[in-house]
Order: structure tokens, then sequence, then C-alpha cells
């Protein structure tokens, strides 16, 4: 079920969103080589309490009774998403990483509006960047623009009358016109109430899939992430149980904003 958030829910989305975007541009000026996810982690972590908020993902329950460790995705080279910042993790010349980080905001209760889905009372925003570790060659480049640009180019596409498909199509056809591939077994999600909510948001024509389409309508708020390959789109676990790493070993990037719909289009809560 869809959950429609109000113009008073959407603006403290919208607060939230500001605090994550500022947090993500200090986490990606302290990429360099040296530098450890765990050093990436403890930044991010005194950051988002300075802000008021709290890591969504640290302690989210993944699995039944199985929870994920850090309050970031640092996902390196051929990782796709959901690595932790595990502590000993160094960053070497010529790599690229994502960080993905979500947050619930606010935790010191400013606000008359609470939510009413989490204990804490705060609205959840999502987003991530790929960041190039120093020096990175043309075509890992032109990986990390081609992502970045689908993201752009679906944003685009996210308002009033159109549907998800046609965010999923706008995304496929600019990363296969650039030669690069779209995952398809990972996809991006409602949120605000919760971190993953309804409806999935597919970087794909979906529609090939026989899957039902969705019309975006005013109050909806979504989470696109494009999530693009060098080679083959298939990916496999991990060895660590969390992370989601590319088949055959090729290089992986990934960009998301958390997007509010609105009457004249759309909020990029994230920006």
């Amino acid at each position: 079920m869809i959950s429609k958030k109000t113009k008073e829910e959407i603006k403290i989305l919208k607060e939230g969103g500001k605090k994550l975007g500022s947090i993500m541009k200090r986490l990606v000026r302290e990429v360099k080589p040296g530098v450890s996810t765990e050093d990436l982690e403890k930044l991010a972590c005194e950051l988002i309490k300075k802000a008021d908020g709290r890591p969504a993902f640290k302690n989210f329950e993944i699995f039944s009774g199985e929870y994920f460790p850090t309050a970031l995705c640092t996902s390196v080279n051929n990782e796709i998403v959901h690595k932790p910042a595990i502590p000993g993790r160094v960053l070497n010349e010529g790599d690229i990483i994502g960080i993905d980080i979500g947050m619930e905001y606010p935790i010191k209760k400013k606000k008359k509006i609470e939510n009413r889905y989490s204990r804490f009372g705060g609205f959840y925003t999502d987003m991530a960047k790929t960041i190039a570790v120093g020096d990175i060659d043309r075509h890992t480049k032109k990986l990390l623009s081609a992502t970045k640009e689908s993201l752009e180019i679906a944003i685009r596409k996210a308002k009033p009358g159109n549907t998800l498909n046609d965010i999923g199509k706008s995304i496929q056809k600019h990363v296969e016109s650039k030669g690069f591939s779209v995952v398809r077994d990972l996809v991006g999600h409602g949120v605000g109430h919760k971190v993953h909510e309804d409806p999935q948001v597919f970087n794909y024509d979906f529609l090939k899939e026989g899957i039902k389409d969705v019309v975006l309508e005013p109050g909806m708020v979504i989470a696109i992430e494009p999530m693009v390959n060098v080679g083959s789109p298939a990916t496999k676990s991990g060895p660590d149980g969390f992370s989601v790493v590319t088949a055959d070993g090729s290089l992986s990037a990934h960009f998301e904003h958390t997007i509010a719909i609105v009457d004249k289009g759309n909020i990029v809560i994230t920006s």
C-alpha cells in the first residue's frame, strides 16, 4: 500500500533531506586514498547526531533477528550496495566508492508533527553517490557520469500523471545508450514514514516483465536509485551476508535521491 505524505510531512522531510545532503557533501570531501570506511562511518555518525537525526540503516533489521551494523553502506568497485562500513578497510588510488546514507529526522522533538510509524517520531530520507578515489580511468569516469545522468533524467520524469515505468524506461534507455547495464535484482522504493515502503521503483522497463504500473500522484515520496554495471546486470551475494556484488566482477555505480511528487512536479528532498 502506497503511503502519501501531507504537505506538512513533506516540509519536515525537506528539512531532513537538506541536512542529509549537507552530510553527504562533507563525506564526499573526505574521500581520498588512505581514508578508511571506518573513518567515514565515524564522521557520518557525528554529523547525523549534530543534525538532530538518527542513522536510518544502523541496527535496521535486514532479516529476522539480523541487523545492519553501520550507518553507512560503503560499496567499493564491484560491490553494488549494502556493504557495511567495517573497520580496517582502506581506500586506494583508482577505487570508486558508493556511499549510501539514510537518516531519520528530527529526533530531538522540535515539531508538533510526529511520525506515528516510528518510536523516535522522525521521518526518513535516503541518498547515495559514487565517488572516485583519486584518479580513475576514462571508462570508469564514463560509468559514473552515465549513472548520475540517468538519475537526473529519471527525476525529470517524476511528476504527476507520469508513471513509475516512465522513470524505469528513461533510466534503462540512457544507461544502455552509454554501453552499460542496469541491475534488475535491486530497485528503489517509497520512503518517508519508513526506511522502505511501497511502491518499488524499478530502473528498467518493467512492463515487459508483466508488472503492474503505478501513476505518480502528489504526496508520493520515492527514492530513485539507478545501480549500473560495466558488465552483466547479474548480481550475487557478497561473502559478508549483507553486500550485493556484480556476478562477473565488473565495476558498479550507484546514485540516489529522495523525491517528493507535488502538484507542479517534484521536490528533490535530498538536494
